[in-house]
């Protein structure tokens, strides 16, 4: 495909992406890398990794606007075991006068077929290790980066996983004594909207991915994903199980279940400097180029009837409010809340849901809200609202048509609530933010980060300095004397006790009562903003008695070790007997007691007793 701006050599039937001649340069794809790895699409499902190989080409569109190309992997029953049994139609689109090309797949599981699996889904760019040097995700994270052969032993010496990399002895000396570590540069999918890889040297080019829309991904606004790392490496994940885990998230489609479903269109968006430009120049130019794209949303050119244009979509506008009766007995304006289209299902299910689509907006600070152009089908409405508990849903079941604008004025979400608020730790934000993140240890540094409190939690190795900080005891905290954003760990980690023993922990929640209706019931809500392989144990008043709550085996999302400040959510509604609370001092032990290895472990969002109802 050649617009006499950009020319993409793409391998015959296969599909990938073997060649992108750009700006005098022949081609900006790793030429050491076999033509199966420059340029290509994966899945991890059923049949393990696949790289998706096209058997057959067609050119959809030919004109004097636009080039669409076809490459279909298909399936059948010889196949069994060795594919993952889904036809998959890989496009490639170029328009005029474009810098660059767009690519998008289809994917169709036909109701015949047998059941199948599916974890990730990547469109994956492998651009030149000689050339591209400078990477860009952010207006903050960007910086020069080492090179991947600086990870390799022994210039890096690996460490708690193969991620994560100490540079011993890189090609730059700037680098000597950094972590590398793919996971550092996890986004948002709400965030991930470009991010790409510079040359620096003469002719100045940038490569960047941009995602105008989110709405073939999966699990939601805040679901963290991978973006550009060393490689250098530049992907769009469409599904993953990072910072969900597992078999929360992973898609599942059962025999003689048809399911179809479109990733993309993305753009890959190529521009060049003047002698003497700055990667910042490029990286401005591809934010301004993002946002035509999200303006251009959804595209007209796609030819394949499965992605519906403007006018084939409708939308919804409505406003949400908060009544929390023993806070504010009255309703309030959900400001900032987040509101958002998914296949129907339980509240919070969004969360986990892959098979299908997902639009999403935030409020206003009237709790307004507006969702545009979303594809035809039946939705639940849902919604979490920062500095509230729990997952509001509409119980209506909301029928999106073409050109229809569904009204919903007058949605009023009422958080979990029994009694007033005796005590609380934290903010109900999804996320430990606002609790203590140590500063990294000086052997383990990013130097991005290193003066960006914000963006503390990306460092390498937090979770050991669990046990520095509480060497012979775990943590304890006195409300009305601790501070949270002090006193509360991020995580309740395990402790490293040998070389590979590690043991669950307590911590101690310490609180006065004035006064106790031993006949009533009392509630402690528990909000978890993480959690990975854990067991949460809740004691009232005797570390060694038989719990009010246990857990059971719970989450999978790895965010500790991926230095997330959140995964999936979770919320925990624990009755407390009054009888087992005195006047005067009492205590909560939390009990996590799984203990096979560093990163299990929970991340509290918040934590609250109520009083009984008045």
């Amino acid at each position: 495909m050649d617009n006499g701006i950009v020319e993409v050599t793409l391998a015959n039937p296969g599909g990938f992406v073997t060649g992108i001649k750009y700006n005098g340069i022949d081609n900006l794809l790793e030429l050491e890398n076999q033509e199966s790895n420059r340029g290509y699409w994966d899945v991890v499902g059923t049949a393990g990794l696949e790289s998706v190989k096209g058997s057959l080409f067609k050119v959809i569109v030919q004109d004097e606007g636009r080039v669409e190309v076809s490459f279909i992997r298909s399936w059948d029953q010889s196949l069994q075991g060795r594919l993952v049994p889904v036809s998959i139609d890989l496009r490639y689109v170029m328009l005029k006068d474009s810098s660059g090309f767009y690519s998008y797949a289809i994917f169709d599981h036909l109701k015949q077929w047998p059941s199948f699996w599916i974890s990730q889904i990547r469109l994956v760019f492998k651009p030149r290790q000689d050339k591209f040097h400078y990477m860009a995700i952010s207006d903050k994270m960007q910086r020069y980066m080492p090179t991947a052969a600086d990870r390799d032993p022994p210039r890096g010496q690996a460490l708690d996983y193969k991620e994560a990399v100490l540079l011993v002895n890189p090609v730059d000396p700037q680098f000597k004594g950094e972590v590398d570590d793919k996971y550092e540069y996890s986004v948002e999918s709400k965030d991930i909207k470009v991010h790409g890889w510079v040359v620096t040297d003469t002719p100045s080019v940038g490569f960047w991915q941009i995602t105008p829309s989110n709405e073939f991904r999966s699990g939601g606004p805040n679901k963290q994903e991978l973006t550009s790392h060393v490689g250098p490496t530049c992907l769009t994940d469409f599904l993953s199980s990072h910072y969900v885990g597992g078999e929360y998230i992973t898609l599942q489609v059962a025999a003689n279940e048809p399911w179809n479903k479109v990733y993309g269109p993305v753009f890959i968006y190529l521009n060049s400097g003047p002698a003497g430009g700055t990667p910042s120049q490029l990286w401005e130019d591809a934010g301004r180029q993002m946002q035509t794209e999200v303006q251009n949303w959804p595209y007209g050119f796609p030819a394949s009837e499965d992605f519906p244009k403007l006018n084939q979509r409708g939308s919804i506008d409505g406003r949400l409010q908060v009544r929390d009766r023993y806070a504010r007995n009255v309703e309030v304006p959900a400001s900032n809340a987040y509101v958002g289209l998914a296949l129907p299902g339980a509240a919070g299910s969004w969360q986990t849901e892959s098979k299908g689509y997902q639009f999403w907006t935030t409020t206003d600070e009237n709790g307004d809200f507006s969702i545009k152009s979303v594809r035809p089908g039946n939705y639940n409405l849902y919604a979490w609202v920062p500095g509230f508990i729990g997952d509001y849903k509409y119980d209506t079941v909301i029928n999106i048509t073409p050109g229809s604008n569904v009204q919903v004025n007058n949605l009023v979400y009422e958080p979990l609530r029994d009694g007033p608020t005796l005590w609380e730790i934290g903010i109900p934000d999804r996320s430990v933010e606002e609790f203590y993140i140590p500063d990294p240890g000086p052997n383990y540094i990013n130097k991005l980060y290193v003066n960006d409190a914000a963006d503390r939690f990306r460092q390498y190795g937090l979770w050991e300095k669990y046990a520095e900080l509480y060497p012979r005891g775990d943590m304890v905290f006195t409300v009305g004397t601790s501070d949270y954003r002090k006193d509360w760990f991020y995580a309740q980690v395990t402790r490293k006790i040998s070389a590979n023993k590690f043991q669950g922990t307590t911590w101690q929640i310490k609180f006065k009562l004035a006064q106790v209706d031993d006949r009533k019931t009392y509630k402690l809500r528990v909000a978890i903003a993480g959690a990975e392989l854990s067991h949460l144990q809740v004691r009232v008043n005797n570390p060694n008695g038989t719990p009010v709550f246990s857990s059971g085996l719970f989450g999978r999302d790895n965010s500790i070790a991926r230095h997330g400040i959140h995964g999936l959510y979770f919320l925990f509604n624990i009755d407390v007997p009054g009888a087992q609370l005195v006047v005067g001092d009492n205590t909560i032990f939390l009990t996590q007691p799984s203990s096979n290895g560093a990163f299990q472990g929970i991340m509290y969002d918040y934590i609250r007793l109520e009083g009984p109802p008045l």
